[in-house]
């Protein structure tokens, strides 16, 4: 039964849209209306205060950690009733009930989710990844998918459990989803990158 309700609990945690929350009560604004139009840290950047932006990207990060580590290190769920319980955060953020089942494209909450399960082993390897991709690409939906190619690679290297790579696999999915019109379209450089092969050339 505690395995099930951490299930709920870590769906109900991913839910809270503390962006949202936060946008409207610190800054008098709907951060839905910058940016891409999602409820994320990235679009409370955007309105120009990064202390609060900071604090929204701790709290979606938190609101899977938290569980999603209490369940994994502390009451030691394991197999498919954890995989689920790690990917109940994102869920919850996707498909928010706060937000009439309309939510982020759940990148911070995905870097949660390796926090509570590997501290900060797959996780760094995610960060690392994306941001390399960021800085190579002018997509963000291709560069996640190369910071979870680079967690894969850390998997399959480093912490070969069926449970990570089912999250893995779970948690691919769902990102590629929320960010399926960036993978709609082919990767493409940044400009500098093409002007230094250009220039080699």
């Amino acid at each position: 039964m505690a395995s099930i309700a951490m299930v709920f609990i870590a769906f109900l945690s991913g839910s809270f849209p503390f962006s949202v929350w936060l946008g409207k009560l610190l800054l008098g604004v709907d951060v839905r209306q910058y940016g891409d139009g999602n409820p994320g840290a990235a679009n409370v950047f955007r309105t120009g205060n990064k202390l609060v932006g900071v604090l929204s990207l701790i709290l979606d990060v938190s609101k899977a950690a938290v569980p999603v580590g209490i369940a994994y290190f502390n009451i030691g769920i394991r197999g498919p009733v954890m995989a689920l319980i790690a990917i109940a955060p994102i869920l919850g953020h996707v498909f928010s009930p706060f937000l009439h089942f309309r939510g982020g494209k759940a990148l911070a909450v995905a870097l949660g989710v390796w926090i509570g399960l590997t501290i900060w082993k797959a996780s760094l390897v995610g960060v690392i990844g994306t941001v390399v991709g960021i800085a190579l690409m002018t997509s963000s939906g291709w560069a996640v998918m190369l910071g979870l190619a680079m967690v894969l690679i850390a998997l399959l290297f480093w912490m070969p459990d069926p449970l990570l790579f089912t999250v893995w696999v779970g948690e691919t999915l769902i990102l590629a989803w929320t960010h399926r019109y960036d993978l709609r379209h082919r990767p493409v450089l940044r400009s500098w990158l093409t002007r230094r092969f250009k220039a080699k050339s």
